[in-house]
């Protein structure tokens, strides 16, 4: 364990130099051209190739003084500008034997206002192979509006009403919180605003306003932004979800930019020095979430520079310094490979394998390789994702941890968070990479893990959610899950730790936001599926607005309408699993054959035509059955995971906002000493409950593969209506009409801390009662399930259902 122990940062007891930090050397802009020398190994500093650093630093300031001292001399002699209006906004600082430029904020300079589609920097940055849309620009249609305006009416949009840890939180003057950490604002911003814009709501959009100007108005003079008194490079984390809303807000109200942008700018300064000159730095959170405010600060810099480029290059290699090392974890050395509940001391490497960090973690190389132009980070990349879900990734597209990751077995949960956060790195990954795995990935959990973990109108959730759950009530948790109370499992506004109430609102809003990119200079492309609508407008010009109805995933038929000002290439990335069929395409109602989807992003290109054009494509999914561990099987359609339909009976009491552990659901609730009750004069919606839900149909049955039958619903491959229609809320029990038969007989499966203990293994599976038709359905339409099954073949069963 010595080498992932170095992963966390060098030795506390060893304090390191500002010159032996190898940061980037700073290239001002005159010599654009030149190359850029920085830090770049991804497991240890080293230099690659040629001369030493000092050699490169010392050529580099010999050059730097050299043209600087000529054009001195050229402005003196012909009474032109000056020296430093040639130079912008920049000063030479002293140190490390060596002079480095960057620019001192000026409060002076304007605020630009980009057009919405434009970047104002010529970036240094690796571009996007999908670029992504300024929040706003794409709108929800059909079953995923419904979704979004089922949240807006919910528990996600009420938050600001009643739950103290949002209402009464620091941030905004109050004095709730659930964590030293100060992250339940900044969780509940970050998906508050993009939820807030996808509908256009005016009340949610309030909340947003007044909660923006209080934390803007009481940034400290120093550029601190948040509540704590004192701080330093241990306390940033918070900040960096905050970073992330304040960028939405942006680009889907450029009407914020004057009071914004100088306040990220004012802190980015701020946490420019607080990294210079932080030693020993031991908070986890912010070290292993850094990838989030360098993703901020590349925004910045690519939208609104604001004369301060080179500090915000700078501090993206700072916080690249000060995080932890996920790209050296990610290689054969370093990854545990090993069953985490077979290693005796895992807290060196807790960092890691924890599940909402290694959610977050995934989409660091992606990051870092778009400043750092580093390749093997790209590899790092795809080793973490691969990884990640090969040993600890549940059937419906999420990472198993129940805090800690827990490997593949079905009885292990996996946090709510996570799969937001998985969600949201998948789709960035897509973004940046292009590979075709990572959106597949995306909409896997977003059409299975999501749903599945909220109650049908999203007034509650579940903190862990197990893919063989047959009940959802108290359980023995300590010695069954790692770090997760007894509740963990139930449904109700606080089931466990609250940050999963208050982050759990950017799964479907930033889904949805990454779900059409612009593809070059003359393309648009629908990335993940789903039915929503864009306006955009491309950088060739070309005006382009597209709506696809859809009732995708449920159904595999998209109708799209275009209209555009010029001729334009339309993309629809093709799943992986869709492609061993070609589709049907029909273009302005006449058949089209489309040529071969490109074979790394699966993107299939359509030259339109200026004006109007309707496009309707269907897929062919076939039923899959995936290979689970012991012998176990998981069976999709599409991207939908199916599971076992057990019934369910289901009991509602009053909403407790549970603590991490009581007696019963009507015990004082607390969280960290901190009383989750409501403010003076401040209820609880009455649509709030906590939930208890119970089995009503047999659940330990093994199934017999070769007996499965998809039976489609009868919009499923359906090209009209044009917007199909589908129950709402989707996700409740027996909307999706859709459903697999199988035969299956009952088995003998034991419990183990009240849940079903680990999955018989083949030799001990007998039938114990007769085989019979049993029915499966889409996983995040069951609240309580069995979606990885073992396997018994009639032929070759034992006992009484042979």
């Amino acid at each position: 364990m010595e080498t992932r122990k170095s992963l966390l940062g060098s030795d506390p007891g060893v304090e390191t130099t500002e010159c032996e930090k190898n940061y980037s050397v700073v290239i001002p802009p005159f010599l654009e051209g030149a190359p850029r020398w920085r830090y770049s190994d991804g497991v240890q500093s080293r230099w690659r190739n040629g001369p030493s650093p000092s050699d490169r630093i010392k050529k580099s300031r010999g050059l730097i003084c050299g043209l600087i001292l000529l054009l001195s001399l050229i402005s003196f002699c012909f009474r032109g500008p000056h020296v430093s209006s040639f130079l912008g906004n920049k000063k030479i600082w002293k140190g490390c034997g060596s002079e480095k430029l960057f620019h001192s904020p000026d409060s002076s300079q304007p605020i630009l206002n980009p057009a919405p589609n434009s970047r104002k920097n010529d970036s240094s940055l690796v571009p996007f192979t999908f670029d992504p849309l300024p929040l706003g620009s794409i709108k929800p249609r059909g079953w995923l509006h419904e979704q979004l305006r089922l949240m807006a009416e919910g528990m996600a949009g009420h938050e600001f009403n009643f739950y103290p840890i949002v209402q009464s939180n620091p941030w905004i003057g109050g004095t709730a919180e659930y964590s030293s950490l100060n992250e339940a604002f900044p969780y509940w911003f970050n998906g508050l605003v993009p939820l807030a814009y996808a509908l256009d709501d005016v009340r949610l959009k309030a909340q947003i306003r007044n909660a923006t100007r209080y934390v803007l108005t009481h940034q400290q003079a120093s550029g601190w932004l948040g509540p704590e008194v004192t701080y330093d490079s241990n306390t940033l984390w918070a900040r960096f979800p905050f970073f992330l809303g304040l960028m939405q807000l942006v680009e889907a109200d450029s009407s914020f930019s004057p009071q914004v942008i100088p306040a990220m700018h004012k802190f980015v300064n701020l946490m420019h020095a607080l990294l210079r000159d932080g030693k020993n730095t031991s908070e986890v959170w912010g070290r292993a979430r850094y990838a989030d405010m360098i993703l901020c600060l590349q925004w910045l810099y690519e939208t609104y520079p604001e004369n301060n480029a080179e500090v915000l290059i700078e501090t993206m290699q700072r916080l690249k310094d000060y995080g932890l090392d996920w790209a050296g974890y990610y290689t054969e050395k370093n990854y545990i490979f090993d069953d985490l509940d077979t290693i005796s001391n895992t807290a060196g490497d807790f960092p890691f394998v924890h599940a909402v960090n290694a959610a977050q973690g995934l989409k660091t190389g992606a990051v870092d390789y778009r400043f750092t132009r580093n390749t093997t980070l790209l590899q790092n990349s795809r080793n973490g994702v691969k990884w990640t879900f090969q040993f600890h990734g549940a059937a419906s597209g999420t990472i198993l941890g129940d805090e800690r990751e827990s490997g593949l077995s079905p009885t292990r949960g996996s946090e709510l968070c996570t799969a937001v956060e998985a969600m949201f790195s998948m789709s960035y990954l897509y973004q940046v990479l292009g590979d075709n795995a990572f959106a597949d990935q995306c909409e896997l959990a977003a059409f299975n893990a999501l749903p599945v973990a909220m109650t049908p109108d999203h007034w509650a959730h579940q903190y862990i959610t197990q893919p063989n759950q047959p009940w959802s009530r108290p359980v023995q948790a300590s010695g069954l899950f790692w770090n997760v109370g007894d509740y963990a499992q139930t449904y109700g506004l606080s089931p466990n730790y609250p940050c999963c109430t208050v982050n759990h609102p950017q799964g479907y809003p930033k889904f949805l936001s990454a779900s059409f990119v612009r593809v070059g200079r003359s393309g648009l492309g629908h990335a993940l599926l789903s039915p929503a609508s864009v306006s955009t407008t491309l950088p060739d010009g070309t005006l382009v607005s597209v709506t696809c109805d859809t009732s995708y995933p449920f159904g595999q038929t998209l109708n799209y309408t275009i209209e555009s000002t010029n001729p334009f290439t339309f993309h629809i990335r093709l799943p992986t699993w869709s492609l061993s069929t070609p589709p049907l395409i029909s273009l302005n109602e006449s058949p089209y054959t489309p040529p071969l989807p490109d074979p790394h992003s699966g993107m299939l290109a359509l030259p339109l035509a200026r004006g109007s054009n309707t496009l309707i494509l269907t897929l062919n999914p076939t039923l899959r059955v995936a290979s689970r561990a012991n012998a176990t099987i998981a069976i999709y359609h599409g991207p939908l995971l199916y599971a076992l339909d057990i019934g369910e009976a289901i009991t509602a009491l009053p909403p407790s906002m549970a603590a991490l552990t009581r007696a019963s659901p009507s015990s004082p609730p607390t969280i960290n000493s901190f009383p989750l009750n409501p403010a003076p004069n401040v209820t609880i919606p009455h649509q709030a409950h906590d939930y208890l839900i119970n089995n009503t149909l047999p659940w330990a049955i093994a199934l017999d593969p070769d007996s499965l039958v998809f039976h489609a619903s009868n919009t499923s491959n359906s090209s009209s209506p044009t917007n199909p229609s589908l129950p709402n809320p989707i996700w409740a029990y027996h909307a999706p009409a859709s459903f697999i038969t199988a035969q299956g007989c009952p088995i003998a499966w034991p419990l183990d801390h009240g849940v079903p203990a680990r999955v018989p293994l083949p030799g001990a599976r007998n039938c114990t009662g007769p085989w019979r038709q049993v029915v499966l359905r889409p996983y995040g339409s069951l609240r309580v399930h069995m979606a990885e099954l073992p396997v018994l073949r009639r032929g070759n069963a034992t006992g009484i259902g042979r």
